[in-house]
């Protein structure tokens, strides 16, 4: 991975930061150190804070057994789960298709690989998130590498896949991740579009 300059914006801080919750939520249950963290977040009038304040009650009233029931029932089930988080199943119907082979030239072009304990393909949205807010931050790269990323590998897609998980039938705390992603994707739509 090639480093790049940190940026010291405090709106993208929270950009990267909004991206590397939505991925760590979307990579595992949350443990209850960061359900006490999430319940405690203020929300605020704007989208962005609505959805927070959302994520903050949701965890505040979370059960742990509960949590990792919606969780198996969301992404694993027994044979698959109600929602498959994967550009490719989203894009084509089916896994391990193009965007996950466009992807992964992207992602040697940039210099940015899979950890080896990660069994998920790299198109999965958690894995999206992450290197989204990696590339914001200047972790994983150059921070202008984080609109091509966003419009290229999520654009297509993000937004359909958080309002499924916001609509989702098991879902019940990750009503408000879908909310709080789709939100998210939503803003960086719309700064996207703004005339540069």
């Amino acid at each position: 991975m090639s480093p790049g300059t940190r940026q010291s914006d405090p709106v993208d801080a929270e950009r990267a930061q909004l991206f590397a919750l939505l991925a760590r939520l979307l990579v595992a249950v949350p443990e209850p150190e960061l359900l006490q963290r999430l319940a405690a977040l203020p929300g605020n009038a704007s989208p962005v804070g609505e959805a927070i304040g959302g994520l903050a009650r949701a965890a505040a009233s979370a059960e742990l057994v509960a949590l990792e029931r919606e969780y198996f029932a969301l992404f694993t089930g027994l044979g698959r789960g109600e929602l498959l988080p994967y550009a490719s199943y989203y894009l084509t119907g089916f896994l391990h298709e193009r965007p996950l082979a466009e992807l992964r030239g992207d992602l040697a072009r940039l210099g940015i690989a899979r950890r080896g304990d990660v069994t998920e393909p790299e198109d999965h949205m958690a894995f999206l998130c992450e290197t989204l807010a990696g590339l914001i931050e200047g972790r994983l790269g150059k921070p202008a590498e984080a609109e091509p990323f966003f419009r290229r590998h999520m654009r297509p897609w993000a937004a359909r896949f958080f309002a499924d998980l916001e609509g989702a039938e098991a879902a019940r705390f990750y009503r408000s991740v879908g909310a709080l992603g789709r939100v998210a994707v939503e803003i960086e739509q719309a700064a996207a579009d703004l005339p540069g």
